[in-house]
């Protein structure tokens, strides 16, 4: 029976026989008689427990259908509503799950096409980088390199500090190309590009550490690429706002699959929003079905945690 039914029926009854009261042998003496007022007054508090009574059990279910619309976050799945009750309410919890299923399939498939487009402007503007700006830069470093030979005494020393402001800047533009396309990862593999991304992390302020398991199974270029975006920007984060000495890439195997971590000695997440990055982050595990965990460090410092499920076909 439908919500609406059970609640009709019920003031029906309810209504019923307060006309059988008033119709019937039953009379009221003026002034009301003590025991005249008691009978009356249990009557009614009867009449509004059963019907408190069949509200409360009828919308529970969308009061636990209420908190999740609240809490939703389609870049967190989480577990859908219990249906619940009957008739129209768990037509609606499951019309509800069904719409949040639609949702999320739709924002993972623009999700892929918005990543895969962005990786490859990021492969375009790496080759423009390198075979355009970069070889200009060269030629520039060579000619500088020719001139200072003939030039007078009095302008070598400006021309040797112009050559090595201009080799600094082909050293930068390289290594924002080696962030936008990362070629070692196409080249030698996942383990040998974030063991170069410690290293390129690695500077005066800030020490890198990698742990790679030896023993990891078989990934799929995707979830490589993903892996290595995430290791990325979970170290980018810790060089820019951590504020970090010691940070940790650790990339091992787990039971359902692989599990990457990225752990420092910083601030720490603190009451900050999160950021594009982070978002960036959560999206790119969604495509592979990976799950995102951001925590604190055991010492202080941000965890962040990647738990790749790997296929038995994979592997």
């Amino acid at each position: 029976m439908s919500l609406f039914w059970r609640i009709f029926l019920l003031n029906a009854v309810v209504l019923i026989m307060a006309t059988a009261l008033l119709l019937g042998p039953v009379t009221v003496s003026t002034p009301v008689l003590l025991t005249e007022a008691a009978v009356l007054t249990g009557g009614l508090g009867v009449m509004l427990i059963a019907n408190g009574l069949l509200l409360r059990i009828g919308l529970v279910p969308l009061q636990r259908l209420t908190r999740a619309m609240t809490t939703i976050d389609l870049l967190r799945p989480a577990e859908r509503p219990a249906v619940g009750g009957r008739g129209e309410v768990a037509e609606l919890i499951t019309t509800f799950n069904a719409m949040l299923d639609r949702l999320e399939a739709e924002r993972a498939t623009s999700a892929a096409r918005a990543l895969s487009a962005q990786e490859s402007e990021r492969h375009r503007i790496a080759q423009e980088l390198h075979d355009e700006v970069g070889q200009s830069l060269t030629a520039v470093l060579l000619e500088l390199n020719q001139a200072a030979g003939h030039a007078p005494p009095s302008l070598r020393e400006d021309l040797h500090q112009v050559r090595e402001t201009t080799r600094t800047s082909l050293d930068e533009i390289r290594r924002i190309a080696r962030r936008l396309r990362p070629g070692v990862l196409e080249e030698l593999g996942l383990t040998s590009a974030l063991k170069a991304l410690t290293n390129e992390f690695t500077g005066a302020t800030l020490v890198v550490h990698h742990r790679i398991s030896a023993d990891l199974p078989p990934l799929e270029a995707e979830t490589e690429l993903v892996l290595y975006r995430v290791a990325q920007e979970g170290l980018t984060n810790v060089a820019r706002h951590a504020a970090a000495r010691r940070a940790e890439l650790a990339l091992t195997r787990s039971p359902a699959g692989v599990e990457l971590r990225v752990r420092d000695d910083g601030r720490g997440l603190g009451d900050a929003a999160e950021g594009a990055g982070i978002r960036g982050m959560r999206e790119r595990a969604l495509l592979i079905g990976a799950e995102l965990d951001l925590g604190s460090a055991p010492g202080g410092g941000t965890d962040v945690r990647l738990t790749v499920p790997v296929s038995h076909r994979s592997q």
